[in-house]
């Protein structure tokens, strides 16, 4: 155990020196790294909510919407599909998750089945009961698989959107099955940010039915194929005269849009938008076979504008006009390019951490890691003597160690995160604590300094390792089990746990070895 080749020595000084050197970006000013050479380390580690304020909000995902929505554009296939089958039938109708309708003939219950799988081959057929229609449904496999992945592209949408507004290291995860937790730390405009994350910006372009009638239309009678829009309110000018209606029938949608940019024409702030090939085909294929027709921009159910297609528009590109505001207009621009949400938000959960609270709990944390450090560093040097001065340097090279890791990781360090690191100094200390009391023992039984030494350092190891390993465990289960701070808590934990072995079975023993190459004739605790 005390015998240390060249390599292990360099090993352990180059890891040691690194870890210092990743860890000083976080005691020099932002300005001053922004100065310096790109090669040189400048990651630190990131303060969380709970130190440097900002907001804690959890969304529920609004999973009916979906689930209706699914429904409603599976509907026209399926009665497409009946129609080819010659299948009669009455009241289709879309109700909540599913698709109602009733056969005229019930002998061709077995006909319908088959015709659903031309649709799509996730659907299934409910028998009707004794008293109401028969149903059509999504299998519940489609549905959960469905549910998974409209959070994850929830949590993706959500990720594009706060990157756009510049928003540094938020913390975006889901929560159970239908929730989303989104941390902002530092945040200047709150209420923007949750404007932003909050609007499901689906925008859509489709004809508008000139032939209907408005009055007809405020009163429900619409004629087939067609639909209602009101306005938005930003568009006070058009507001005015209530809605229009529309096809519902989709020429184009957002999905195809591949950039979107706020600009100005003829003073006035407008979004200049651009299609990818397929939507630009769509889009010009529209405007060449209906010029001189209106038809409307739709975002979230809301026509923005219905401006009259005076001419063709080949190449994909287009400019939206309306009533914007230059932040509107940014704003509009940011969630076009960052993509619709696939399903309505609900904020059913906020906090706001102001930057003074951060800034007391930073304190706070600061001070009592500094006065442990300094009581352990006396009850080490007190009980141990020069033992307990190596345990204490090494105990500092533990700390650079385990910060520099967490700088090199990109981690964001929250209070559950400082206490994590409070409870690494002690199990370091912990450790060369056993291994200091394992040879005065082997002193007392009458062993040699040197033997006494090695045998301290052999038979403690296998109880540290022991200790470390079934912290280690707790550590991981916390990390995959838990969330948001309790995760923070668990990496800084399995993180410490890695350097506490290391500087305690590598740093403090070579301390030791090159103490022993002085031929010292006294052990020094």
């Amino acid at each position: 155990m005390l015998r240390f080749q060249p390599w292990k020595t360099w090993t352990v000084i180059i890891v040691c020196l690194l870890g210092v050197l990743l860890a000083l970006p976080n005691a020099v000013p932002t300005s001053v790294l922004d100065a310096l050479p790109s090669w040189v380390p400048a990651h630190k580690v990131s303060l969380g909510l709970d130190l440097q304020g900002g907001s804690h909000l959890l969304y529920e995902v609004d999973m009916s919407a979906v689930a209706k929505d699914r429904m409603e554009s599976t509907l026209e296939g399926v009665r497409t599909e009946l129609l080819k089958a010659k299948i009669g039938y009455t009241a289709l109708t879309v109700e909540g998750d599913h698709i109602a309708l009733t056969l005229r003939e019930p002998g061709d219950v077995d006909r319908v089945a088959p015709v659903l799988k031309q649709v799509d081959p996730e659907l299934q057929l409910q028998p009707p009961t004794s008293s109401g229609p028969m149903a059509i449904a999504y299998s519940p496999q489609a549905l959960e698989t469905r549910k998974r992945s409209i959070i994850d592209q929830s949590i993706e949408i959500i990720r594009r959107r706060i990157d756009e507004t510049g928003t540094k290291e938020p913390t975006i995860i889901a929560e159970g099955a239908d929730r989303v937790l989104v941390q902002l730390p530092g945040i200047d405009d709150p209420e923007r940010v949750k404007a932003i994350i909050g609007k499901t910006a689906k925008m859509t372009f489709r004809l508008v039915d000139t032939t209907a009638s408005l009055e007809d239309a405020k009163r429900g009678k619409l004629p087939p194929g067609d639909e209602y829009l009101p306005y938005d309110p930003s568009n006070e000018l058009a507001a005015a005269r209530g809605g229009v209606v529309v096809k519902k029938r989709i020429t184009v949608d957002g999905g195809n849009l591949v950039d979107a940019q706020s600009t100005f024409q003829d003073n006035q702030p407008v979004i200049s938008i651009k299609f990818d090939s397929i939507g630009g085909r769509r889009f010009g294929d529209m405007t060449k076979d209906n010029v001189g027709k209106p038809f409307a921009i739709v975002l979230d159910n809301k026509v923005l504008s219905d401006p009259v297609i005076r001419e063709p528009i080949p190449g994909g590109s287009g400019v939206i006009s309306g009533s914007f505001t230059v932040k509107s207009a940014t704003d509009l621009a940011l969630l076009l390019r960052a993509g619709a949400l696939p399903a309505p938000l609900k904020i059913i959960e906020e906090r706001t951490v102001g930057p003074d609270l951060g800034a007391d709990s930073i304190r706070a944390g600061t001070i009592a890691s500094v006065i442990a450090m300094i009581l352990v560093t006396l009850f080490m040097i007190a009980f141990y003597g020069l033992f307990g001065l190596y345990a204490d340097i090494a105990l500092v090279f533990n700390v650079a160690i385990l910060l520099g890791a967490l700088s090199l990781l990109g981690a964001t360090l929250t209070l559950p995160g400082i206490a994590g690191m409070a409870l690494t100094m002690g199990m370091a200390v912990d450790a060369n604590v056993l291994v200091n009391e394992r040879i005065r023992e082997e002193i007392r039984n009458g062993r040699t300094m040197l033997s006494a030494i090695d045998n301290g350092f052999t038979k403690a190891y296998a109880t540290i390792t022991d200790a470390n390993v079934t912290h280690f465990i707790a550590g991981a289960f916390l990390f995959f089990l838990g969330a948001g701070p309790v995760k923070g808590f668990a990496v800084t934990l399995c993180l410490g746990i890695a350097t506490s072995l290391f500087t305690t079975m590598m740093v403090t023993r070579l301390f030791i070895v090159w103490w022993l190459r002085t031929r010292p004739r006294v052990l020094p605790i």
